[in-house]
């Protein structure tokens, strides 16, 4: 059985961040992740968690980190892989995603290429001492035009030349169905690098079932194969977020 973790940085923004963990938990919610927790207190946020007998799957490294293909900043970064493990520990997430941001302006390709793995042998050593897996995640270039990583078979071709024991991939349905498409092929062929999954649908980044992705079959496909990772619903509520969780009651 797929085990799904509210995303709340884009679900139940009807409520404060701080007020979403209690409103994922009434929704029948065991598992949440968000993209930037860096608005409360870690302790505030590691009290929610608890408090609402949440588990805490994933979250991003701060937006303060999205240079991590900028030779520029290179200090910059190692401070936010620092805070985004401070979270992690606190919270007992032990997933960080890293977002490789966009190409710099005079930056050749080569060199952010070079650039993000030195950085994530930095994050990856550092993380793997905290217990924690680090992931990196490609991005459709639609929506984020310039992000340097944009395709699956890429981000393996950084996992591998990296060389890091726990560093992984995390796979988002909406954006490579746009830059790829061949989800259920991608994913299996690619599993034993996969950590964890996120999923909304296509067009409109909206709710499973409003767009033109089978997620009924995606979701079984992915349990058949034996993913045993998270799969985050990080989607933006074409409705409000409880009208719109009918695609997930069946798995919770």
């Amino acid at each position: 059985m797929p085990k799904f973790a509210a995303n709340l940085s884009l679900l139940f923004t009807e409520h404060a961040f701080a007020d979403r963990f209690a409103a994922a938990a009434a929704a029948g919610f065991r598992y949440v992740e968000y993209q930037y927790p860096y608005e409360l207190d870690k302790e505030a946020v590691a009290q929610a968690l608890r408090g609402h007998g949440l588990t805490a799957v994933l979250h991003n490294l701060p937006p303060q980190a999205r240079v991590a293909c900028d030779p520029a900043h290179a200090a910059q970064f190692q401070q936010g892989v620092a805070l985004a493990i401070d979270y992690a520990l606190a919270a007992g997430c032990q997933q960080l995603n890293c977002l490789a941001g966009n190409v710099p302006e005079g930056v050749s390709a080569e060199t952010a290429r070079a650039t993000f793995i030195a950085n994530l042998r930095y994050a990856a050593g550092e993380t793997a001492r905290a217990g924690i897996r680090l992931l990196i995640e490609a991005i459709n270039t639609r929506d984020v035009p310039g992000f340097f990583l944009n395709g699956t078979r890429q981000a393996v071709g950084l996992i591998e030349d990296a060389g890091c024991g726990n560093l992984f991939l995390q796979y988002d349905v909406y954006h490579m169905q746009i830059m790829e498409g061949d989800l259920a092929h991608t994913i299996e062929a690619n599993l034993p690098h996969i950590a964890h999954i996120q999923v909304s649908d296509n067009p409109g980044r909206h709710e499973p079932g409003t767009g033109e992705i089978n997620f009924p079959f995606l979701f079984d496909f992915i349990d058949r194969i034996g993913y045993h990772g998270y799969i985050g619903a990080e989607y933006r509520p074409a409705a409000g977020t409880l009208d719109g969780l009918g695609w997930v009651k069946p798995y919770l």
